[in-house]
């Protein structure tokens, strides 16, 4: 999908075509929409195509004609048992008096510029709308980041009650989402750095100090990403253990109350293969039956109640 933006007096609007000073938003876009943009603006498809590679990493590339500044932004993948949290590369390009993003999905950061959620946003300050864009894009690892740290509360609540797998899958799938978004956020980190030593763009007086929060942001997220995957780190490893433990209670109940319940089943053989031997206690008395259940009985009660003050039960 392509759409094009242009900042006039009355504000920022939607346009039918190109236009000089105008935003060319590329959202997975088909090869004709990469074909035409390509030629308006004399630019390498390879170029364009840089940001729907799903693995490519954050980097700054600068050349006669264009500087295109990529980076990897959060997402989400919806999905039917728990949702993944992972990162995309989008990549600005600066070219003549144009700005170009591509995306392989409808990113929550394109959003907020189309619907004009962003504050002094426009089309014709080309300098400001990369630091826009690496803003949001440290802001919503922010907003991620918080979401993912009351997902993990929730699930650590679910462990209290019962300890089973999905929870256990759960808090992997978002050890996974942190990996992710720590890797993203450390690529996108050496993207700033780059900046703020280079003149790549230009850097206008008053987008210094967006600049500097940029990049204090992008600090603050990965130190978040950081301590959030420790502690779900430890808190998956201790709950495996209680997992663990749990188990090897309930096996370790069962093989007392296998040991108790083989001692009538013992005597009982005996006397079920010996019943005509007359060397065979009580075996010729009139009430046999009943003395031979009554000292099962109470022989494993006996032992029952040995393994019970050993705690063998609990």
């Amino acid at each position: 999908m392509i759409k094009y933006f242009l900042t006039t007096p009355d504000g920022t609007h939607q346009i039918d075509a190109p236009a000089p000073g105008c935003w060319i938003s590329l959202v997975a876009p088909t090869d004709e929409e990469l074909r035409s943009v390509s030629e308006y603006r004399s630019l390498d498809m390879d170029i364009l195509k840089a940001a729907l590679d799903l693995d490519e990493r954050s980097r700054i590339d600068a050349d006669e004609g264009y500087t295109m500044v990529l980076v990897n932004s959060p997402t989400v993948e919806e999905r039917t048992d728990i949702d993944l949290y992972t990162a995309i590369p989008l990549s600005v390009i600066i070219s003549g008096d144009c700005i170009i993003t591509v995306c392989s999905e409808n990113s929550p950061i394109i959003r907020s510029f189309e619907q004009g959620k962003v504050k002094d946003f426009h089309t014709y300050m080309k300098s400001r709308f990369i630091l826009q864009v690496l803003y949001r894009t440290a802001t919503l690892y922010l907003q991620y980041l918080r979401i993912i740290e009351r997902k993990t509360d929730e699930v650590e609540d679910k462990l209290h009650r019962s300890t089973q797998n999905r929870e256990l899958i759960e808090l992997l799938k978002l050890e996974k989402s942190l990996v992710y978004f720590t890797t993203a956020l450390r690529s996108n980190e050496v993207v700033l750095e780059k900046l703020l030593r280079t003149e790549l763009i230009k850097k206008y007086p008053e987008d210094a100090e967006l600049l500097e929060d940029v990049i204090v942001e992008n600090k603050q997220a990965i130190e978040m990403a950081s301590i959030y995957s420790g502690i779900l780190s430890e808190t998956r490893d201790a709950f495996s253990s209680i997992i663990s433990n749990n188990q090897n209670t309930v096996m370790k109940v069962l093989a007392v109350v296998t040991i108790v319940m083989s001692i009538p089943t013992m005597i009982f053989s005996a006397y079920g293969m010996n019943v005509f031997n007359g060397s065979m206690p009580f075996s010729q008395h009139p009430h046999a039956f009943v003395i031979i259940i009554a000292i099962s009985i109470l022989i494993s009660v006996l032992i029952a109640l040995f393994f019970s003050k050993k705690d063998m039960f609990k």
